[in-house]
């Protein structure tokens, strides 16, 4: 089971975004640690209530994952998650492949459908076809890393024998899709190599249209059902699983860590392949305090491994 570490994010419509820590030495310091992936999180056009109400800022993440690439030598790089439906799937797909070229194959397009519908409002997109926006990203995107001319009639666009480069380095780049949803799992089954279900709860859950995770049993047989819908669909990769890891005390990562231990090893028996987890930090002091305290307590093996 590998770790991702996931910047800060800031609530609120004023704070710093980089109150964490300058992103080039935070993301240094979390490959140092023995991390194997960071991320970033995405909204372009946040609505204001919404930031008032907790909600948060972020950077442009194909942007800042290649500063981020450009400064670290083995991190994978995660948009977790980018929303598809937001952008014409070529410019998503060039975005891909560009990040994808210039990190010599560490990029995971994390994507997912979207919720907010003040953002869709503000980008100019329909929120109610999102669904359908999303599958239509997932039919382009390999059309265009082929680097071979394609055509594709969208609902919005009409591309006829394009052909478009750089190749992404990593072929296919790794698309994992976000969502608690039956038809979020079919999409993984049919087209993806790894599947985010998201863990924050019920709020959560609610805010984000998306139905609430189960138990670990619970989990376990979903995966198991998952990978079972990749392999009748002729998928030969084994399937990823990312779980969000927010339990109690975990920001304080050297404080009863058995109990910590204990559900890293019950996640990866349910079928998990990566846990990501945050500092919920906001100053670097204490970022680098997290990733140091992380990195020793569970991450020595990975790190010297890696090494």
């Amino acid at each position: 089971m590998r770790f991702i570490y996931h910047y800060p994010e800031t609530s609120g419509p004023d704070g710093d975004l980089f109150a964490a820590g300058a992103l080039k030495d935070v993301a240094v310091r979390v490959e140092d640690a023995g991390f194997d992936a960071f991320s970033l999180s995405e909204h372009p056009a946040p609505g204001a209530r919404w930031l008032a109400s907790g909600g948060h800022q972020t950077l442009d993440p194909f942007v800042a994952l290649g500063y981020v690439a450009a400064a670290t030598e083995r991190l994978r790089l995660l948009t977790y998650l980018a929303v598809a439906p937001y952008r014409n799937p070529l410019l998503l797909a060039k975005s891909a492949a560009t990040l994808d070229t210039l990190s010599a194959g560490r990029l995971i397009l994390g994507l997912g459908a979207g919720y907010q519908k003040s953002e869709f409002h503000a980008l100019g997109v329909d929120i109610t076809e999102r669904n359908t926006l999303l599958d239509e990203a997932l039919d382009v995107l390999p059309l265009h890393w082929s680097g071979e001319a394609f055509s594709y009639q969208g609902t919005h666009f009409s591309a006829r024998e394009v052909m478009c480069r750089p190749r992404p380095t990593q072929s296919p780049i790794p698309i994992w899709i976000g969502g608690n949803s039956r038809l979020s799992r079919r999409r993984v089954a049919r087209a993806g190599q790894g599947w985010m279900p998201m863990t924050g709860g019920a709020q959560l859950s609610s805010s984000a249209r998306t139905p609430m995770l189960g138990s670990g049993e619970d989990l376990r047989g979903i995966i198991t059902e998952l990978r079972g819908a990749a392999e009748a669909a002729g998928r030969g990769a084994p399937i990823d699983v990312v779980y969000s890891y927010q339990a109690d005390g975990i920001t304080s990562p050297a404080v009863d860590a058995d109990r910590h231990r204990e559900a890293f090893a019950q996640l990866e028996e349910s079928g998990v392949t990566w846990v990501l987890v945050s500092s919920g930090t906001s100053n670097h002091s204490a970022t680098a305090e997290f990733l140091d305290a992380f990195g020793s307590t569970y991450l020595t093996a990975t790190s010297t491994a890696s090494g």
